[in-house]
């Protein structure tokens, strides 16, 4: 139910124009007086979770060195700064300079900047329709013909011209600040969309980065089955010239030619895999499978960092882009409630205009043609059901978000668990697999040594140089892996945050 509440009259007056001047100044006082409160609950940043480290028994830096490429010891160090571009540690001026062509052409960052500046704009459009009143020129020129008789009057019909020119001013008092809490949602969304942008540019980076490992690691391991296919090849000639000799069964010819059928039906999985990664780096970096050959990653070009920045849990909340988006959204919700609450508040709008109406062009600006107006329009809620109901569903998107917010945090903190707990295990695996190489290789030059003394046959070096490229699979997926710790432990740091 509305109230309407004329201020003066709108009807056709010569009041000077300084008198004009003077309501309006009397209007935005009273506007600046009447829209000073907001309703709702301020938004208060959620408090930083309970506890100082994220595992159940404290996390220990790898001490134990590895006499093998990236076996060095890594030191976690807490507080150490994160490099803004953090993907340099790596030591591949290739990885880089494909990151930096990424960040310029990928479409997924393209569409999350252009979806960054729509909030922007929305929350520009916000604040210039809530914080300054709306004011509009109208000019117009009409042709009328009165007939008297219409009227009960004799006489001939007339026809004049009748011009006017006008300035309206509108304006909302936001009583109850609802308008402001409006632009305080799209200034948190437009922070959301801003994270979020953050959050793609960290994952786009670290997506690289983890692909172009896992291109240098399926290049080792088909290297080394390559090897092992035709050192396995050359056993199934010497079996069949044992054979020949009755020295080897047929079924154990027919084993060893089965073995390596084996070994080399692995082959085109592994090719398939290099091949659909160096497709999927050429997609990040935004072209075409086909428009340039990616950088032929090798483990060789890679260097594990060897000391690692460890945050504290209280910081982690509020530099990850995933978390920082989430609280956004909480900020976004509670401002919601503020708009949803201020409809039940009484809305004061107002109104003014000044312009004149004349018969002619030339009479169009004369003190004797002026006219003016000013209303105002007071609103105040009587019975509406929904008005509640709207402002409950509000409270109920708020505990949504801030649900979705405490899931978001403990995620992260579980992420960052995993991958501390994933870089001690791993360093692990790489001494046990570089042990297992080393053994191997020792045993490679033992049995080449009896070889070449003729104390042992070409089919036992041929099977100690198979153990010795097996022993290189391994290998190199734990040295992978030690390197895609590495950045799994910057990602879930956030990046260099803001």
């Amino acid at each position: 139910m509305s109230t309407k509440s004329p201020l003066t009259n709108p009807r056709m007056a010569n009041l000077p124009a300084q008198g004009v001047a003077t309501r309006f100044a009397v209007l935005g006082l009273l506007a600046a007086a009447l829209s000073g409160c907001t309703v709702g609950p301020d938004f208060q940043r959620p408090a930083a979770p309970p506890v100082d480290r994220y595992t159940a028994t404290p996390t220990t830096a790898t001490t134990a060195t590895t006499a093998t490429q990236h076996g060095v010891a890594q030191q976690l160090v807490e507080g150490l700064p994160i490099e803004a571009q953090w993907w340099r540690t790596l030591g591949s001026p290739a990885l880089d300079r494909l990151i930096d062509e990424a960040f310029n052409h990928s479409p997924t960052l393209a569409a999350a900047r252009a979806t960054l500046r729509q909030a922007q704009e929305l929350q520009a459009a916000q604040a210039g329709a809530t914080q300054y009143p709306q004011v509009d020129l109208g000019v117009g020129a009409q042709r009328q013909r009165t007939s008297p008789s219409s009227q009960g009057v004799s006489g001939d019909a007339r026809e004049f011209s009748l011009y006017s020119a006008s300035v309206g001013v509108r304006y909302n008092l936001d009583l109850a600040g609802g308008s402001r809490r409006a632009l305080e949602a799209l200034a948190a969304r437009t922070d959301y969309r801003r994270f979020e942008l953050d959050a793609a540019q960290l994952t786009l980076a670290a997506t690289i980065a983890n692909a172009a490992i896992n291109r240098a690691r399926l290049a080792a391991q088909i290297d080394a089955t390559e090897n092992i296919v035709q050192l396995e090849d050359a056993q199934v000639t010497v079996s069949r010239q044992r054979l020949r000799l009755g020295q080897v069964s047929p079924d154990e010819l027919a084993s060893l030619e089965s073995q390596v059928e084996q070994t080399r039906a692995g082959l085109p999985a592994l090719r398939k895999q290099l091949e659909q990664t160096e497709h999927l780096l050429a997609t990040l970096a935004g072209r075409a499978p086909a428009a340039g050959d990616v950088p032929p990653f090798t483990l060789a070009a890679f260097a594990l960092p060897e000391r690692l920045p460890v945050i504290v849990p209280s910081e982690l909340v509020r530099r990850r882009p995933d978390i920082q988006a989430a609280e956004a959204l909480m900020h976004a919700a509670n401002a919601d409630y503020g708009v949803a609450v201020a409809r039940l508040y009484p809305q004061l709008n107002l109104s003014a205009s000044l312009g004149s109406q004349a018969l002619t062009t030339g009479a169009l600006f004369g003190g004797a043609s002026a006219v003016w107006g000013l209303v105002g329009q007071l609103t105040q809620p009587l019975f509406n059901p929904a008005l509640p109901a709207e402002k409950r569903a509000a409270l109920a998107a708020f505990d949504a978000v801030a649900a979705n917010y405490q899931g978001v945090v403990l995620n992260a903190l579980r992420n960052v668990a995993d991958t501390l707990r994933a870089i001690e295990h791993d360093a692990q695996a790489l001494h046990s697999q570089a042990a297992a190489e080393a053994a191997a290789q020792a045993a490679l030059q033992a049995i080449g040594h009896r070889y070449r003394l003729g104390a042992a046959s070409y089919l036992q070096l041929i099977v100690a140089q198979q153990q010795a490229q097996q022993t290189r699979l391994g290998l190199a997926s734990a040295q992978a892996q030690r390197l895609s710790d590495s950045i799994a432990l910057y990602q879930a740091m956030g990046g260099a945050g803001q």
